[in-house]
C-alpha cells in the first residue's frame, strides 16, 4: 500500500488539530500506522489519497446504509441547498420526517429533532430526570451514549458502586449520580434495583451494543429492564442511535418487541448528515419547551438539509426488499467467516445482528464488556491492516462494529471472504 500522501496529510492535521482527528478512534491509536486519509466515495467503495481503493464495511459508522453518494440522497440535498442552507425557524420538512418516524416506532408519540446523538442522549436524560425528579441513572459497562459528563462513567468497586469518571474533566460529583452495571447481568440489575429503583430517574441501554464491537442482548435482559423500569417509576431509554433504522424499519424495539419510554436517534435519520432526535410517550415529551419547563434548544436542530436526507433515506427504507437485502448479504458474510474459522480452528467468535457483525478475536462467547476486553487486540490490529492491503477497510478497533449496505453486492461479499481467508491465515 502506498499511503504517502496520507502520511504527509496526518502531519499536517497533527499541527492543526487537536490529535490530529476530530474524533478519536480515526487516530488509528488502536491499530498503529498512519491513519488513511479519504477522498472520495461511491456504493460500497472508498478512495484515499493515495489512490488505494477499499470495500468499505465502517460506512461513516453505520450512516450510510445505501452506500457513499447515494443518488436519491444526493438529488434530495440539491434540491434543498438551491432553497438555502439553514433558517432557525420551523420547516415542514421537520415535521414530514418526525411523522415517518413515528410510523416507523410505536413507542413514539413526539419526538424532538436535535444534532447529534450525544445531544439526543444528554437531552432525553435531563428530561427523564426532569419528569420523575429523580437525580440517578443507571447504564451499562460497554455501552457508549455519546461524551456527556454523566455518561462518561467506569463501573466502580462493585455491582452496586456508583461510577467514577473515566475521563479527566468530568467532576466527581457528575459520576456519582451514575451507576454502572454489567451488560447482559439481569440478576445483578434486579438486585440493584430492589435496592435503589426509586431514586432512578432513567436507565439507558443501547439494545444491541455496539460500541463494545457487537454484542445481543441475552434472552429476557431487555424485558426485564422495561418490567424493572415500570414498577419503580424509572424512564428506560433505548439508544438507537446506531440500531435505530439499521437492524430493521422499527429498530431494535421492532426486533424485541419491547417499548421503551424514551428513544434516541441519529445516523441514519439524517441521510448522512449530523443528526439526533429523542422521542418517546406523549405523558413525558410535553414536559419539554415551550410547552412544559424542562429546556432544551438548538440553532441549527431540524436543520433543513438533514431533513431533506432523512426523509430520502427513510422513504427509500419504507421500500419492500431493503432489509431483505442487507439481511441476505449479512447472512452470506457470516456463513463464510464462520466456515473459515471452523475449517481453521481459529480461536475467533463472529458476532451478527443484520447487517451489522464483528469479528473477535477471543474464542468463546461474549456477552459483556469484561469478554470483550479480553480479545488479543494485538492480532486484531495485524488483521486490519492485511485487510487494508487487500482492499477492505474494517474498523479501526477491535471495540467497534462493522456495517454493511445495500451498495455491497453478493460479488463484494465473495471478495471480502477472499480477503478475509488470506488476512486470517497471515495473522493466525
Amino acid at each position: 500500500m502506498k499511503l504517502a500522501n496520507s502520511k504527509r496529510l496526518w502531519k499536517y492535521s497533527l499541527k492543526h488539530l487537536a490529535g490530529g482527528v476530530n474524533s478519536p478512534v480515526r487516530a488509528f491509536n488502536a491499530v498503529g500506522g498512519t491513519p488513511l486519509f479519504i477522498k472520495a466515495g461511491k456504493g460500497p467503495w472508498f478512495s484515499d489519497v493515495d489512490g488505494n481503493s477499499y470495500l468499505d464495511y465502517v460506512m461513516s459508522w453505520g450512516v450510510l446504509i445505501f452506500g457513499h453518494a447515494d443518488p436519491d440522497i444526493q438529488s434530495a440535498l440539491s434540491a434543498a441547498v438551491l432553497k438555502g442552507v439553514s433558517y432557525g425557524a420551523p420547516t415542514e420538512a421537520e415535521a414530514a420526517l418526525a411523522e415517518m418516524i413515528k410510523k416507523a416506532l410505536p413507542s413514539i408519540d413526539k419526538l424532538r429533532f436535535v444534532s447529534s446523538g450525544t445531544e439526543a442522549v444528554m437531552s432525553a436524560i435531563r428530561l427523564a430526570r426532569g419528569f420523575t425528579g429523580r437525580d440517578k441513572i443507571v447504564k451499562f459497562t460497554g455501552c457508549y451514549h455519546g461524551h456527556a459528563d454523566s455518561l462518561l462513567v467506569k463501573a466502580g468497586s462493585g455491582a452496586a458502586t456508583f461510577g467514577s469518571p473515566s475521563s479527566p474533566g468530568v467532576p466527581a460529583r457528575f459520576a456519582r449520580s451514575t451507576v454502572s452495571l454489567e451488560y447482559n447481568d439481569t440478576k445483578g440489575f434486579l438486585d440493584f434495583m430492589a435496592r435503589r429503583g426509586k431514586d432512578v430517574a432513567c436507565v439507558i441501554v443501547e439494545p444491541i451494543a455496539a460500541n463494545m464491537g457487537l454484542v445481543l442482548p441475552a434472552p429476557g435482559f431487555l424485558a426485564a429492564l422495561k418490567d424493572t423500569c415500570t414498577r419503580s417509576g424509572s424512564a428506560l431509554i433505548f439508544d438507537e442511535v446506531i440500531t435505530g433504522f439499521r437492524v430493521g424499519f422499527s429498530g431494535a424495539q421492532g426486533l424485541y418487541g419491547i417499548r421503551p419510554d424514551l428513544t434516541t436517534l441519529g445516523k441514519i435519520i439524517g441521510g448522512g448528515l449530523p443528526v439526533g432526535a429523542y422521542g418517546g410517550r406523549e405523558e413525558i415529551m410535553r414536559n419539554l419547551s415551550p410547552a412544559g419547563k424542562i429546556y432544551q434548544a438548538g440553532t441549527l436542530s431540524g436543520n433543513p438539509l438533514a431533513m431533506a436526507a432523512g426523509l430520502a433515506a427513510i422513504k427509500k427504507l419504507s421500500r419492500p426488499g431493503v432489509y431483505k437485502k442487507l439481511e441476505t448479504s449479512g447472512s452470506a458474510l457470516e456463513e463464510g467467516l464462520r466456515l473459515i474459522i471452523r475449517k481453521r480452528g481459529l480461536p475467533l467468535t463472529l458476532n451478527r445482528a443484520g447487517s451489522l457483525f464483528t469479528l473477535f478475536f477471543s474464542g468463546g462467547p461474549l456477552k459483556n464488556f469484561r469478554d470483550a476486553s479480553a480479545c488479543d487486540t494485538r492480532r486484531y490490529a495485524d488483521y486490519f491492516w492485511a485487510m487494508a492491503e487487500r482492499g477492505v477497510y474494517l474498523p479501526p478497533s477491535q471495540f467497534e462494529t462493522c456495517f454493511i449496505s445495500t451498495a455491497h453486492t453478493a460479488a463484494d461479499i465473495e471478495d471480502t471472504l477472499k480477503a478475509a481467508a488470506e488476512a486470517l491465515e497471515k495473522v493466525k
